[in-house]
């Protein structure tokens, strides 16, 4: 399919396939792309439309962002979904594709059905100091691949499939250093507790259990927010157990969508 453009022209790269209400569309982590989601889409493209996109600046979408906002990426979802004409949408997504997702819900509220968080919002309510923040930051400024080989791997639990970890690795060193930089500095500041509390709409997250979810802390900006606990599991679910995965994905999508 062709691209589409962004609010501010940046080209967006997307697929989309099947058929079916609501339809569900992916958004993938930080220095992601859309590949990440392969097989969720294999899971439920026989009952939805199921999308995918690139977000500005990964995978095949254009570059050229002085900087890489939450806020941006939320534009860059919601021109896919104007572009496809999509009324009622689910929206999944992955690490810093949750704060995208809860942006591009309070974008376009009135087409947004439903969040599933992607291990992410593990505490809306923990706010880093500036300190850490720029600690955290400057090895990836200094080299940014050998930052995300260091960093990549601590994500996943020991004795995670080494397959596994070399293609997560492999594809967000392949991220641009500048755009990574850019878009990790904007996550960190960007106020989950505040903007979460605005939604009324399920939010339905799936996580590991390596980094732990404070659902009482979640719950008290958000009500309506659940959570399905993966065992054993890292941020990467996706790839670290696909088929465990792709069944807790099912099970929230369909939740509370009535009879098929």
């Amino acid at each position: 399919m062709r691209p589409t453009l962004s609010a501010d022209g940046i080209p967006i790269a997307y697929r989309a396939e099947g058929a079916g209400e609501p339809a569900v569309v992916f958004v993938h982590c930080w220095c992601g792309n859309q590949g990440f989601w392969e097989g969720a889409v294999a899971a439920l493209k026989s009952r939805h439309r199921v999308v995918t996109l690139d977000l500005a600046g990964h995978g095949a979408s254009g570059r050229g962002r002085a900087r890489y906002t939450v806020e941006a990426f939320a534009q860059d979802v919601k021109a896919v979904v104007e572009r496809l004409g999509l009324t009622q949408v689910i929206l999944v997504g992955h690490s810093m594709g949750g704060p995208v997702t809860l942006e591009t819900a309070r974008l376009m509220p009135d087409r947004v059905a439903k969040l599933i968080p992607i291990d992410t919002f593990h505490d809306v309510e923990e706010v880093w100091p500036a300190e850490r923040h720029a600690a955290f930051l400057k090895p990836f400024e200094e080299n940014f691949r050998v930052a995300i080989r260091t960093f990549v791997p601590q994500l996943m639990p020991p004795g995670t499939d080494r397959a596994v970890v070399k293609r997560v690795v492999d594809a967000m060193a392949a991220c641009d250093p500048a755009m990574g930089v850019s878009a990790m500095r904007a996550l960190m500041d960007y106020p989950e507790a505040e903007r979460i509390a605005t939604l009324k709409i399920p939010i339905h997250a799936i996580s590991g259990d390596l980094f732990p979810t404070d659902l009482a802390a979640n719950r008290r900006h958000a009500p309506q927010f659940d959570v399905t606990v993966m065992q054993g599991t890292g941020h990467f679910p996706m790839w670290e157990h696909p088929a465990p995965f792709e069944a807790a994905l099912a099970g929230a999508v369909e939740e509370g969508t009535g009879p098929r």
